[in-house]
């Protein structure tokens, strides 16, 4: 019995440590968010999304990217294997390393202004 309850516990720690690894997976690599800079607007990516990832009308709408809550992994997704209508950047085309810069400078935009900032919308 006891070497049972010893099993169940390693496999409990073991199952902790997973979940933790899962939850570091998501986070993002260190970026350099003045290359992300560089290669948003090198890439054209201001072209849909707006020189400050504002977003915009472009072929419909176009998803606001600044302070984006996607995480890392989807972001990367969504440039690999994009859906709608944006063109794919492979790993050929755009690094892990540029997308990682990419993602750490739409970090450092200001985000969605609230509602209450926009005396039109409070009346």
């Amino acid at each position: 019995m006891k070497r049972v309850s010893g099993l169940l516990g390693a496999a409990c720690i073991v199952a902790l440590g997973m979940v933790g690894f899962a939850a570091q997976a998501q986070d993002a690599p260190a970026g350099d968010a003045a290359n992300g800079q560089r290669v948003y607007l090198a890439d054209g990516c201001f072209t849909c999304h707006g020189r400050l990832g504002e977003g915009g009308n472009y072929y419909g709408t176009t998803p606001v990217l600044a302070k984006t809550e996607l995480p890392y992994e989807g972001f990367v997704q969504q440039l690999r294997d994009p859906a709608r209508v944006m063109p794919p950047f492979t790993a050929a085309v755009l690094s892990d390393k540029e997308a990682a810069d990419i993602f750490a400078f739409l970090q450092t935009l200001p985000g969605r202004r609230p509602a209450k900032d926009f005396p039109i919308l409070n009346n």
